[in-house]
């Protein structure tokens, strides 16, 4: 990522940036989108899966139907397969969502380098002003990551309700169901801020000051997987709470929706406030590697595909 200096530096290609970020999307959509699923599912439940005095055999087959649900008593195979629903509307959420993020928020970086570094200089410092400026960029690219809000919700509803796509397509869905795609959109927005924020911002930290690292296209693999680690862990613990509700008010059927105001207050009524950050210890432990995967791969390859282009004449980068 092109971090603020004193100095003009080379900012990325765009198309280095598209390739970089792109290319994360897809490794991590094949390699992760069954661990998704799994976390979706694990989030949307609502019922206690070990109950006081029940055995753990009787726990674990809930947890089966939770996670496997009509496949639950099916085969190992099949089992792993009932992970894939929504795969194409994944492919096209992930794929657009990493360019958009990984590479949009370097756009937003440069913009404010250039029109607002004093600002951030004088409230934080020379240094800390740096990691704030990516913190910034990356908060308002999550908010505007909405836009790709449908794809997210037909994908979330295919791992968790499948029976809300019955006799219904992809275009007769989008045609009727038209702004209704966009319901939690302000959840959405209210998650990905603090969440985008804390993933930046953390990696940014991490870069700084545990490695003092002045420019961060110059980080290794190592220090970018270490980095990525602390964006992504800040970011998932940040943004848990708004996103079970954001997960529960898109997993509804689409003729039956629910307001995030009544899922809080029924989530506290029903399940306590604990329920908040259900699905937060595995979403660390297996949905945390597929963010710590794909932003590290799409920190190293940025700059990988933009000196290679560079090189041989293919792009220009710009002056910042």
């Amino acid at each position: 990522m092109s971090p603020p200096t004193g100095k003009k530096k080379h900012s990325e290609s765009g198309l280095a940036r598209v390739l970089g970020s792109g290319t994360s999307g897809i490794l991590e959509l094949f390699i992760f989108h069954p661990v998704d699923t799994v976390a979706k599912r694990l989030m949307s439940n609502q019922t206690k899966v070990f109950l006081p005095g029940q055995p753990y055999s009787a726990g674990f087959a809930t947890l089966d139907k939770v996670i496997f649900k009509e496949k639950a008593n099916a085969g190992v195979l099949h089992k792993y397969a009932s992970l894939f629903p929504g795969l194409g509307f994944a492919a096209g959420y992930k794929i657009a969502q990493r360019i958009y993020k990984f590479g949009g928020q370097p756009y937003v970086n440069d913009w404010l380098n250039n029109n607002h570094k004093s600002t951030f200089t004088s409230l934080f410092g020379e240094k800390s002003g740096k990691s704030m400026m990516h913190a910034t960029a990356g908060s308002l690219v999550g908010i505007g990551e909405i836009f790709l809000l449908p794809l997210d919700v037909l994908k979330i509803k295919r791992q968790t309700n499948p029976d809300a796509f019955k006799g219904r397509g992809f275009l007769r869905i989008v045609r009727e169901e038209g702004m209704g795609l966009y319901r939690g959109a302000g959840w959405t927005a209210a998650r990905n801020a603090p969440g985008s924020f804390a993933l930046f911002g953390g990696s940014a930290f991490v870069k700084q000051v545990v490695f003092r690292l002045d420019d961060y296209n110059k980080a290794t693999f190592f220090q970018n997987f270490c980095a990525s680690i602390g964006g992504a862990v800040a970011s998932l613990t940040v943004s848990a709470p708004l996103d079970v509700v954001k997960t529960r008010i898109q997993n509804r059927n689409f003729d039956n929706p629910e307001s995030g105001v009544k899922i809080i207050r029924d989530l506290i009524k029903h399940e306590g406030m604990g329920a908040f950050f259900k699905g937060l210890t595995p979403k660390i432990l297996v949905v945390g590697p597929k963010l710590i995967f794909s932003f590290t791969v799409a920190q190293q390859l940025i700059p990988l595909f933009h000196s290679f282009f560079e090189k041989r004449g293919i792009t220009k980068a710009a002056t910042i």
